[in-house]
């Protein structure tokens, strides 16, 4: 028994990173995945702070989840969100002003993020707590992944920098490479985007 709940578990943490990621398998959060990604250093902020209120929120909805009535458990999963999203969006003013100005809405726009209910959902609704911190934890680092690898790329083609990291450098430092800054605008974020969706599906098509 003990070994069926940790292959659960693990199984659990698993889907969350590639099998069900949010972004390349159930296409949830695509707002933020598509506006926060001009930069790495944007795209971990967002990612650590929908980490941050996965876990919290689905912790308090596993504990609630036996009084939860079926009219008002949207409602519910909304208000005890949104709590989380709050404590987010003060801490990254309070220690990350500049960050904070940089991502603007798309903080407090976590409370309609469709991953987060969807979790609340599907798993935090229906399972103890354990499950449900190990679907967080698991959704919520496929989450942050995708969107560093997304923002790396943007950040790199349209800058020859990552996190202030010169990879590739410019005409103007005495190197060869000139920036795309299209990469930079939301036409970057789409294309990027589009081909790693492609890449992630002739992956799975070849394990299939």
């Amino acid at each position: 028994m003990a070994n069926d709940k940790q292959i659960s578990l693990g199984q659990t943490f698993f889907a969350g990173i590639w099998k069900e990621n949010p972004v390349f398998a159930l296409l949830l959060g695509m707002c933020p995945t598509l506006a926060v990604t001009t930069t790495v250093a944007a795209a971990l902020t967002m990612g650590a702070s929908v980490l941050f209120v996965l876990i919290c929120s689905n912790i308090v909805i596993s504990l609630m989840r036996n009084l939860l009535k079926p009219h008002l458990r949207i409602l519910m999963f909304t208000l005890t969100i949104s709590v989380f999203v709050t404590i987010a969006d003060l801490a990254l003013k309070a220690y990350l002003p500049d960050m904070s100005a940089k991502l603007g809405p798309f903080i407090p726009l976590i409370i309609v993020n469709c991953l987060i209910i969807c979790r609340a959902e599907a798993c935090a609704s229906k399972n103890g707590i354990v499950v449900s911190i190990t679907d967080a934890i698991g959704n919520g680092i496929g989450f942050t992944l995708t969107l560093a690898v997304l923002a790396g790329i943007r950040e790199l083609i349209s800058t020859g920098k990552v996190l202030n990291i010169t990879i590739l450098a410019n005409a103007e430092t005495g190197g060869w490479y000139t920036p795309w800054a299209a990469m930079a605008m939301p036409v970057g974020a789409f294309v990027t985007l589009g081909l790693l969706l492609g890449a992630v599906n002739l992956i799975n098509k070849k394990k299939a």
